[in-house]
């Protein structure tokens, strides 16, 4: 690697890696269905399979002060995925995170959605949700830039929601070592819709413990508080003389040494007026690998894996994740936001478009 005249510094030289074409091979059998994984591969190191399965993200390979290593908690293979997992590197959806009792209204008529979690909560799209159907896929590469695009139509009545919901998520990876997602959502009825990405990131590798020595910030000087089912009160609260203060870096083992080891907060970005807002920074000062998050999502879900040990997940090369193994940074629309009308809407019409853009950043420090 070349030196690098700042602190921060692109991953490797144009020239010291060839960059690869987009790479498609099978990766397994759903109800009759193949299933392929899509690998794209910048010239700087960075490296990304992404599964037509769950639009999940299955790895993502990045340089580090001593090498490369895979930052995204996962499986080897189809058949563990589907034994049930907690949405390693998935797409959540129809709607993500939590809806209380399943119940909410638009337009005066009432809908109630199948309760799949604690508390009576609806989460993530209900117990079929975007994570379980294989998406329709296909991938190109334009002007440097590699994408894959998936797309499903969720019909009308799936899990409750209404409307017929066409769907595209467009993953893509550039030279300049930024990897994002982008979708697109439109509906022929009234409908709510909030897809969000949930990959649990491990800067260090997915391998290697927990995230407590990780540094994080996060752009943001308010958060949603939650009720004892861990829904949005419909509160707005500073997160100053907080242990959710995270405006300036911090390491996550003392976050977490206020906090009993848990967090899993919705927390409310600020505006910055240009098409994507900073939402987040993560560091490992080991490896000094650097992800910066920006988005144009009003909120993010900082969850710290803190469950992770209760499910007994082995994940890939047989490593068993530990609690904290990896952190979720799930940009959004605030949680349970149909039923609080205070709160940035998700309600999505007819002739309008959902739209979520989200990109991850990559450098050494």
């Amino acid at each position: 690697m070349r030196a690098a005249s700042s602190a921060a510094r692109l991953l490797l030289e144009p020239s010291d890696v060839k960059i690869m074409a987009i790479d498609k091979t099978f990766f397994g059998r759903f109800w009759n269905q193949d299933v392929h994984a899509y690998t794209l591969a910048n010239s700087r190191g960075l490296r990304v399979k992404i599964l037509d399965y769950g639009a999940i993200i299955n790895s993502l390979e990045v340089p580090g002060k001593n090498g490369s290593a895979d930052i995204i908690l996962g499986f080897d293979n189809l058949y563990d995925y589907l034994q049930g997992h907690p949405f390693f590197g998935a797409i959540a959806g129809r709607v993500a995170n939590r809806i209380p009792a399943g119940r909410f209204a638009i337009d005066g008529t009432q809908y109630t959605l199948g309760v799949n979690a604690p508390f009576g909560n609806h989460l993530h799209g209900g117990f079929r949700g975007f994570d379980k159907y294989v998406w329709t896929s296909k991938a190109w590469e334009e002007n440097g830039t590699q994408f894959v695009e998936l797309s499903r139509t969720s019909p009308d009545g799936e899990e409750g929601y209404p409307g017929n919901l066409e769907t595209t998520i467009i993953y893509s990876l550039n030279e300049e070592n930024v990897f994002g997602f982008e979708v697109l959502a439109s509906t022929d009825a009234p409908t709510i819709v909030n897809i969000v990405q949930h990959s649990y990131f491990n800067l260090a590798g997915h391998d290697t413990g927990d995230i407590a020595n990780h540094e994080l910030t996060i752009h943001a000087d308010q958060i949603t508080p939650v009720d004892e089912c861990l829904a949005p009160t419909g509160a707005i609260a500073t997160v100053a003389n907080t242990p959710f203060d995270f405006r300036q870096p911090t390491r996550l083992a003392d976050a977490m040494a206020r906090t009993e080891g848990v967090f899993d907060m919705n927390f409310v970005l600020r505006d910055s007026g240009a098409e994507l807002r900073p939402c987040a920074k993560l560091r490992d000062p080991e490896s000094g690998r650097t992800m910066t998050i920006e988005t144009n999502m009003p909120g993010v879900q900082f969850y710290n894996g803190h469950k992770i040990y209760e499910q007994n997940q082995v994940g890939k090369g047989g490593y068993r994740y530990p609690a904290w193994a990896g952190l979720c940074l799930e940009t959004q629309h605030f949680p349970n936001a149909v039923n609080h009308p205070n709160f940035p809407s998700m309600v999505v019409r007819p002739g309008r478009h959902y739209h979520h853009k989200t990109t991850y950043s990559f450098s050494v420090e």
